[in-house]
């Protein structure tokens, strides 16, 4: 426990850091009120808005930590949420919707898993593909419109309320504590990290790289689709244009601001999903400061860009070595004793 918070120790300063920049241009940032059962607030909004981000980057942690990428993560998301608004406009029940959901997403990611493991693709032209091709593959299923819905407990997983809390919060936060549970409860982890430092020696260690690297693809796959089952309860409907746009870069985004190297090798689920509750601040931070819409990309770039510069280890040494060199100009000279 002491490893893991000292590992995301820096994130959740970060996180700090940014509510507190908030706090100064909107006071009431951190206020949270309970009415008819729920509670209520902009950090609340954080925790459900950021909730499609966070899953995607759990499942993206698992991929980049095998020296991966995963670009079609955002195009599952419309896929799932097109199959499980179509088996809800044909009177499936919700039930069937998410069951048909999950496993649009675990088709994808055996796909994109094959497409590498066994084909040998490079993960981002692999992803490229089904990127490319699956909002049509989505548009196909929705036959080209916005399908909707009223099922209202398919709807629940996306705006409904438990405890008090978004739904959502509970399905992004049991995910990222099941998924890190997992990896270091066992000797998955370290069989995935062992693939991203070196897929051959691990290989020739015994460990099974193909069913491996197809595993971390399905779980990417699976994470997408309860994202898009969550952003399509939210709406009631599916956009197979418009579902998990470009949330892809976010994820990788989420996973960098972690500490996650892209690399491969070492990685921290918790780190991640922190990384996505730093962006889904800086998101609501800028509209809740007034900002006007046309400069939230740029100021959204300049914030995380500072936030990479603070958390980078080769600044961090930079700075380590100023010091030192700052302290030993200012200590005074050793005097010569070795006179008579």
């Amino acid at each position: 426990m002491t490893r893991t918070l000292r590992r995301i120790l820096p994130q959740i300063l970060t996180l700090a850091v940014l509510v507190a920049l908030v706090s100064l241009f909107f006071p009431q940032f951190l206020s949270v009120d309970y009415q008819g059962g729920r509670l209520s607030g902009p950090v609340i909004d954080v925790l459900k808005r950021g909730a499609p981000v966070a899953l995607l980057a759990v499942g993206m942690t698992l991929v980049i930590a095998t020296r991966g990428i995963d670009l079609s993560v955002g195009t599952i998301m419309a896929i799932t949420g097109a199959t499980a608004a179509w088996a809800l406009a044909s009177g499936w029940g919700a039930a069937a919707a998410v069951l048909l959901a999950l496993m649009a997403g675990l088709a994808c990611g055996v796909w994109n898993g094959c497409l590498v493991a066994l084909i040998g693709i490079q993960p981002i032209v692999a992803t490229l593909i089904l990127m490319t091709s699956g909002r049509g593959i989505a548009q196909l299923i929705t036959e080209g419109r916005i399908l909707t819905f009223t099922d209202p407990g398919f709807a629940w997983l996306g705006s409904g309320i438990l405890l008090g809390l978004p739904v959502p919060v509970y399905i992004w936060v049991g995910t990222a504590i099941a998924v890190a549970a997992l990896m270091r409860r066992t000797a998955l982890g370290l069989l995935v990290e062992s693939i991203g430092i070196n897929r051959s020696a691990s290989a020739l260690a015994g460990i099974n790289a193909t069913v491996l690297l197809i595993a971390v693809y399905v779980a990417s796959g699976l994470c997408a689709a309860l994202a898009g089952i969550i952003a399509t309860a939210d709406i009631r409907g599916a956009d197979a244009n418009n579902a998990g746009l470009w949330l892809e870069l976010d994820a990788i985004l989420a996973v960098v601001i972690g500490g996650n190297s892209l690399l491969g090798g070492r990685f921290s689920v918790a780190a991640s999903v922190l990384g996505a509750m730093i962006i889904q601040t800086i998101d609501t931070g800028i509209l809740l400061a007034g900002f006007p819409s046309e400069y939230n990309l740029v100021i959204k770039a300049a914030l995380v860009l500072m936030v990479l510069l603070v958390q980078s280890p080769n600044l961090a040494g930079h700075w380590y070595a100023l010091r030192r060199h700052v302290r030993r100009r200012r200590e005074p000279a050793p005097s010569d004793r070795s006179a008579p």
